[in-house]
């Protein structure tokens, strides 16, 4: 018989349904569901530990990756991909402070608070981690950016490697360990949240969210597509229509890397030259986020109005920024996105573990579709570089 393998998302899915059912088995001993709660606990212990490791891991090696690129064309297409990341942070954070209170009601989060009290681990090993998270970013920006100096005077080669090594082991310990065991950790939190009565509230939230979500996808590549075409002379409607093929390769891939040879094939009939999409397209595979942007930030407003917590455009701005660059180079794990926020997460007062739980579970549930607008958008920037140089070359 073949064997059926499961994607993460199916599993995590199949997670929920566990921890749904489990919590409210009300004839199981208490005690027996602690087991499987001390476990999901030990593994978010496990998960703060590593969490600076892959700060430094992902964004030490890609910050000193950027200094190899076509000089001002490897500076003008980082910036475009950062300030497309951003504008979607932007557009995101406006949508869902407006729209997401209209279903996200003081009756509901009372609802989601629960009516009796959370269960608790059996016991917790306390484990530090090695660095905290700001220790982390500025050594992980220092060595970055000195690698990427000692790069450009022909030094710094056994360095670089020694990160490069470090990010290969970092991305096998998510590849292996964490997201394998995530679908326990998500197990735990449901569980959790069905014995105390919220889990029914928090699901009328979640596909709510998610369709929002994927709206917001669709619409801001569409957006992207309409301004570089605009600016190229180009059609937008049949650069949209050429993603196609990319867009649902993301979403069966789940993986950015793994789309660009068919994300190259849309760059060609989009009309863009050789080299620009030879360049560009696989560099924002790496460093353009706007899909994943998107989505984090949406779920970081959805956690906070859920926990009752306030906020402000300034301190999520803030936290938008900051991700921007932390994500560098995070699209080459699983996962990595979400893990690379969840250091940064405490900007805008989401600090409990339960409500990382709660951004890990609602990002993952719908990551290939950002990971589809992200490769999509990947599009739109060639295509406006690929117009910028030609005007460039035209006016030497």
């Amino acid at each position: 018989m073949k064997k059926i393998k499961l994607g993460l998302v199916s599993k995590l899915v199949i997670a929920i349904i566990i921890g749904i059912i489990l919590g409210n088995m009300k004839f199981l001993p208490a005690n027996l569901l602690r087991v499987l709660i001390t476990l999901s606990s030990l593994f978010g212990e496990f998960l703060n530990f590593i969490i600076p490791l892959m700060i430094i891991g992902f964004v030490v090696k890609g910050i000193a990756e950027l200094s190899e690129g076509a000089g001002k064309l490897l500076g003008i297409t980082a910036l475009t991909a950062y300030c497309s990341t951003l504008i979607a942070g932007t557009i995101a954070y406006f949508v869902a402070k407006n729209l997401f209170p209209t279903f996200i009601t003081a009756e509901l989060i009372e609802k989601v608070k629960g009516n009796v009290e959370p269960l608790t681990p059996f016991f917790k090993i306390n484990l530090t981690p090695m660095l905290d998270v700001t220790s982390a970013v500025v050594f992980a920006f220092i060595m970055g950016l000195s690698i990427s100096w000692l790069k450009g005077n022909g030094r710094g080669k056994v360095l670089f490697e020694v990160f490069d090594d470090f990010e290969a082991i970092i991305s096998k310990v998510l590849s292996k360990v964490i997201i394998p065991l995530l679908p326990l950790f998500i197990a735990g939190n449901f569980t959790n949240m069905s014995y105390t009565g919220s889990v029914f509230s928090v699901l009328s939230i979640f596909w709510k969210v998610f369709v929002i979500v994927i709206i917001l996808h669709l619409l801001y590549v569409s957006l992207m597509f309409t301004v570089s075409g605009t600016y190229a002379g180009k059609n937008p409607f049949r650069l949209i229509r050429n993603q196609v093929n990319g867009y649902m390769t993301a979403i069966g891939t789940q993986s950015s890397a793994a789309t660009i040879p068919v994300n190259l094939k849309c760059a060609e009939k989009n009309g863009v030259s050789e080299d620009i999409r030879n360049f560009v397209v696989p560099l924002c595979a790496t460093i353009h986020l706007a899909g994943s942007m998107i989505t984090i930030t949406s779920c970081s407003v959805a956690v906070l109005l859920m926990n009752g917590i306030n906020f402000n455009f300034g301190t999520v701005f803030g936290f938008i920024a900051m991700l921007g660059v932390a994500m560098v180079a995070a699209p080459g794990a699983p996962g990595g996105a979400i893990m690379s926020a969840l250091p940064f997460l405490p900007m805008v007062g989401i600090t409990t573990e339960v409500m990382q739980q709660l951004m890990i579970t609602l990002y993952l549930t719908q990551d290939s579709f950002g990971t589809a607008a992200n490769v999509s958008g990947d599009n739109a920037i060639a295509v406006f570089i690929d117009k910028l140089y030609t005007r460039k070359i035209k006016k030497a």
